[in-house]
């Protein structure tokens, strides 16, 4: 069962990231802070590559396929949850065009960017309380050790088998990154400048 701990780790490391990224939101509409295009970016990024493009398709591909065939009951549950795949890519998608929208055309497209930030984070906070709270105990009980084989090469494979890529040391140093340029107390970047006019998001 290596792969529970390892999405539950990736959940850990998601969920450090959308932290952030709503940290950052609320200090640009809350005290006037001046955006970080250069952290918002890095943030996205890392969600989009990883979350979106790496870890939910393994969850769509391995894991809930084995869930559904060896505990029926789970399917409308199975169902929700890939419906929420679905769901988060298109709201990240629309996130990042926000930002791109935001960084070229200032202040007065902050409100749009903000507001879908904010509605992604608390998105996917939910659809990752799910996973742990509702699907991933039901794996536990119900899959057979032959199981738990396929889906731990999936997650703990050197190559990713659905993108052909080497994973592991790409999302590290981008998490460093991101922990880099991010401000306190989120990071161990500069401090925010806060600007001395109201924001006018």
């Amino acid at each position: 069962m290596k792969s529970l701990a390892i999405i539950r780790d990736e959940h850990r490391a998601l969920a450090a990231v959308l932290h952030g990224l709503l940290y950052l939101v609320r200090d640009i509409r809350d005290r006037r802070t001046a955006p970080d295009f250069a952290v918002l970016s890095a943030m996205l990024y890392y969600i989009d590559a990883f979350p979106e493009r790496f870890h939910h398709p393994k969850e769509d591909r391995y894991l809930f396929p084995l869930v559904r065939a060896r505990a029926p009951q789970s399917g409308p549950l199975i169902d929700a949850l890939e419906a929420e795949h679905v769901v988060g890519a298109t709201k990240m998608r629309a996130l990042m065009q926000a930002l791109t929208r935001y960084r070229e055309g200032g202040a007065a497209e902050a409100a749009p960017f903000l507001t879908a930030a904010e509605d992604y984070v608390l998105f996917e906070r939910d659809h990752m309380r799910r996973e742990e709270r509702d699907i991933l105990p039901v794996a536990e009980k119900h899959l057979t050790a032959g199981d738990w084989d396929t889906v731990d090469a999936a997650f703990t494979g050197s190559t990713d088998p659905l993108l052909g890529i080497e994973p592991g040391m790409q999302w590290t140093h981008l998490f460093s990154r991101i922990a880099n340029l991010a401000p306190p107390p989120i990071g161990v970047g500069p401090e925010p400048q806060r600007s001395s006019e109201p924001h006018k998001a």
